[in-house]
């Protein structure tokens, strides 16, 4: 049996094809196919021989080098971490003035005036965006039936005038931070067997009855004693809500975390208990009254 020729790299005298004025090969041959060893040209290698003396200059110039709690200062002693610090801290400087009044102003008068109301709106809006919107939306709608309330309708739990927007943000809602957080807790009516499933299953449709939905006439009958014996307390006798212990109203279209049968159902039988962050220990006063305001007149503010 015949074998056929490996390819191989060979380092040996030029071939046949190689002509009188071709540049040399690079000694290599795969399968009788040669490589010429053309020098780089000039202008590329010129390019590169700057590239790093330019490289090298600036890693003696400005900070580069990488240390283990800083890096180089460099000799110019350039910092755009320094500069940007520096840009911040002169606008806080001119702000300081506005910021002042802010504070010092009563919350239900900032809107009257002009200018601080013009700032606030600008300046809240500046703050929702980047530590409201994760939650509540870029636009403020809330994130339907997932706990996020939409501060853009005139349903509020805990009141919406800008008094308690303020108070809200201030201490936030359920937090184990903030002493005086608001504070309300459902009980867990299924898991803790407080209602037994048909119960539960009678009252959810007086839920659909008192918030206009389609019901079952039966169970919401039946449904309605089970809610003034259990719910009524907090949620007032025909479901309005109470804003004093963060109830939620229940006759209206309007729902935290859905109001089909399915979502009330796991409302009644496994609570709900949404948390809210305290705002006082990461935002200054001013900034917690610039972005009440904003809140406050979006559209759903009292």
């Amino acid at each position: 049996m015949s074998k056929h020729p490996k390819s191989q790299a060979s380092t040996g005298p030029k071939s046949k094809t190689h002509q009188d004025g071709d540049p040399n090969t690079t000694g290599h041959s795969w399968d009788g196919i040669e490589e010429f060893d053309n020098p780089m040209p000039r202008w590329w290698l010129w390019t590169f021989y700057v590239c790093i003396a330019w490289a090298l200059l600036y890693s003696i110039a400005y900070p580069a080098w990488p240390m283990i709690s800083r890096a180089t200062p460099g000799l110019i002693g350039g910092s755009t971490r320094a500069d940007v610090a520096a840009e911040i801290q002169m606008f806080k400087d001119r702000n300081a003035p506005i910021r002042a009044k802010l504070e010092a102003a009563e919350l239900d008068v900032i809107a009257t005036d002009p200018e601080l109301a013009d700032y606030a709106n600008n300046a809240g809006g500046a703050v929702f965006r980047t530590w409201c919107a994760q939650c509540h939306g870029s636009g403020a709608a809330g994130v339907q039936a997932s706990g996020y309330p939409n501060l853009l309708d005139d349903d509020w739990v805990w009141g919406g005038d800008i008094e308690a927007i303020h108070t809200t943000i201030t201490h936030g809602i359920r937090n184990s931070t903030d002493e005086d957080a608001r504070i309300s807790e459902m009980p867990r009516f299924g898991v803790d067997e407080l209602l037994e499933k048909p119960q539960i299953a009678e009252v959810v449709q007086h839920v659909l009855a008192i918030s206009g939905q389609e019901y079952d006439a039966t169970l919401a009958t039946a449904g309605a004693v089970v809610f003034a014996d259990n719910c009524s307390g907090c949620h007032g006798e025909a479901g309005e809500g109470n804003r004093d212990l963060g109830a939620p109203n229940l006759s209206d279209a309007i729902w935290l975390y859905g109001g089909d049968v399915a979502s009330v159902t796991s409302s009644v039988f496994y609570s709900r208990a949404g948390a809210m962050p305290n705002w006082n220990t990461r935002l200054s006063e001013a900034d917690i009254r610039a972005v009440s305001v904003y809140v406050h007149g979006l559209g759903g503010g009292e």
